[in-house]
């Protein structure tokens, strides 16, 4: 073999495993602010009778001589508890406890049972009483605060505590969702008491922010909830709209109720509902109002953030995850165990030819047409809705990424299709020998390849579990995640396996063996084009949405929001994996090990960032 490509990828080996040490070292060093705030990773059973699961963040000088204030922060509705990063760290840097949450039914907290959606505030309250507990938290000074979902886990938290023997929370700052603004009996009021309460409502927001006619129809946009009767019934302490004062937003209200000074403030940053956990406008609101309400040990101006840097270094490891499973596919080709699948020489890339040329062109319009109607067609479904929101029994739990593995498979079938009439009506007629392009490996090289695809998986996971054990840290940008996970998730992911399977390893033949051809003499250039249209689809449906949603403020009709924002991951994800199928293809003369490896990657990413609904 030649020494020279060997010693090339022990390179580029070698630098993956690097990136990744850099990423989780530099990530903890922010998060703990240079060691000078201690993480947690909790698990405890609660009242509410299943497992919670937490990170908590206790700042050195938080003590039982000089208890610190605390906040107990939740992501939204089919994400997790790293996702209150840029929260946690920023709190937590200002000297607040504080506890991250991993709601019932997502991370490594037990599932969520379909009947009891509000069980222990989805898990908020339940941390709440936790660390109203701990020796170096004050118990007068806690704040509740959640994004989407979360925000109405903090919802559900108030009536709760309300409900108790000794309230708790005396601060509560809800992001993108909405907050109450009617009793029992459809009549404004102040469903919060003596709490302080801020509001965050993004102009751009895909669910939340409408006021609608008795007939269900909307009358106002997100971006106009400021006027609204809910909007300004919520900044007059729930007085009916039509006796109160017009108030603006961005200001501090403050009102004596029951012989204590609450407070009522109102945002609205020109953002998606998605951007709020990662903007830097909401997460200075945020830093500002608890500094206010609960008074931050190390007060400190809300634009001076240092989150962003985390978020750099963990989207380094994604960077170094990735380039990892190339190299370490052909480090396990030399061995002895997988060296029958190293191909000593891969046939060239070849010119298209002006007939060839119109296949390929041809075929990857259609393929993005069809990638593009059929997700919006797909999200249309009624049946598949129910399944993919856990209204029905789902022998699948895991709805949301059900709904993106039907949509993927799908898509799988059509690219099958295509190749035939390629295969038929043009490449068998100018000599085009399957054989020879690795399609018909054997049924022993074929399992070889499964084999060898799941262990690269599992190795490259165990990076994943090596940052999260040793520093608390994983691999993430925003939506795009690659956490640790429980075992359990392994088990949704096999279920769901066969869905990813269709459309990657489809994905991957069609990739290598019909469309491998050199544009412009290069065949990096029919790589990048091949991962360009791979997400073609989902970009036109994304900025489709996005650009509506800004021109005319409401989303386009029959494309729900939720579809959208699933996609915004999806567009990086089906591009990268065109270039590691790609990569490894040409090592090794076969499409399936690529296409195995991606789809067993996707798979438990994808099953370790959803919400598991147990009936």
């Amino acid at each position: 073999m030649n020494q020279r490509p060997v010693r090339r990828n022990g390179f580029w080996l070698a630098l993956s495993l690097l990136i990744c040490l850099i990423s989780a070292v530099g990530a903890n060093l922010v998060q703990t602010q240079a060691g000078s705030v201690t993480v947690k990773d909790m698990q405890w059973e609660t009242a509410s009778g299943r497992m919670l699961n937490a990170l908590l963040f206790v700042p050195d000088d938080a003590t039982a001589d000089d208890p610190a204030p605390a906040v107990v922060v939740s992501h939204g509705w089919w994400n997790n508890r790293e996702m209150q990063d840029a929260n946690y760290v920023e709190l937590s840097r200002r000297g607040f406890v504080v506890l991250s949450i991993d709601m019932y039914g997502h991370g490594n907290s037990d599932p969520l049972p379909a009947d009891e959606l509000e069980v222990g505030g989805t898990g908020m309250y339940d941390g709440v009483k936790l660390i109203a507990d701990l020796p170096y938290v004050d118990s007068t000074r806690i704040g509740v605060t959640g994004h989407s979902n979360g925000a109405r886990a903090a919802n559900f938290s108030i009536a709760l505590d309300d409900a108790a023997d000794e309230q708790l929370i005396s601060s509560v700052f809800l992001v993108d969702n909405e907050a109450m603004y009617l009793d029992q009996d459809g009549a404004y009021a102040n469903l919060y008491g003596t709490r302080d309460v801020g509001l965050v409502a993004a102009q751009y927001d895909e669910f939340f922010f409408r006021s609608y006619n008795a007939e269900g129809v909307p009358l106002t946009t997100p971006r106009e909830f400021a006027t609204t009767d809910n909007a300004q019934s919520f900044l007059n302490f729930g007085t009916d709209p039509a006796s109160g004062e017009q108030r603006e937003v961005d200001t501090v209200y403050t009102e004596t109720i029951d012989g204590q000074d609450a407070i009522r403030v109102l945002h609205t940053p020109p953002q998606t509902h998605p951007w709020g956990t990662i903007s830097k406008y909401t997460v200075a609101d945020l830093v500002d109002f608890f500094d206010l309400t609960l008074d931050a040990p190390h007060s400190i101006e809300g634009t001076d953030q240092n989150w962003q840097i985390k978020e750099a270094f963990t989207a380094l490891g994604l960077v170094g995850f990735v380039m990892f499973l190339v190299p370490f596919t052909r480090v396990l080709l030399g061995t002895r165990a997988f060296a029958g699948l190293r191909a000593d020489e891969v046939a060239p890339a070849r010119p298209a030819g002006r007939t060839g040329l119109i296949w390929f062109w041809g075929g990857l319009v259609v393929s993005a047409i069809i990638s593009a109607w059929s997700y919006v067609w797909l999200s249309q479904q009624t049946w598949l809705a129910a399944l993919s929101f856990n209204a029905v029994p789902n022998p699948i739990p895991t709805g949301s990424v059900f709904f993106i593995g039907v949509w993927a498979a799908f898509n799988g079938i059509v690219a099958i299709i295509i190749m035939l009439l390629s295969y038929y009506l043009f490449g068998k007629k100018n000599g085009v020998r399957l054989r020879d392009l690795g399609i018909f490996p054997g049924w022993f090289k074929l399992l070889q390849s499964i084999a060898l695809a799941f262990v690269v998986t599992a190795a490259a996971f165990g990076l994943v579990f090596l940052a999260d054990y040793f520093f608390k840290t994983d691999f993430r940008f925003w939506v795009i995640a690659l956490k640790w996970f429980p075992q359990d998730k392994i088990w949704y992911a096999f279920f769901l396996l066969p869905l990813f399977l269709i459309y990657f390893v489809a994905n991957s033949v069609a990739i290598n063996v019909f469309n491998r051809f050199t544009l412009g003499g290069r065949e990096w250039l029919n790589t990048a084009v091949l991962a360009l249209f791979n997400s073609l689809g989902p970009i036109a449906l994304v900025v489709a949405q996005y650009v509506t949603f800004a021109i005319s403020g409401e989303l386009i009709p029959g494309f729900g929001g939720i579809f959208s924002i699933w996609l915004i991951p999806v567009v990086l994800i089906l591009a990268v994996s065109a270039v590691i199928s790609r990569k490894i293809y040409r090592a090794t003369n076969n499409p399936y090990i690529g296409g195995v490896l991606n789809a067993a990657i996707v798979v438990l990413m994808s099953a370790s960032n959803s919400l598991v609904i147990s009936y």
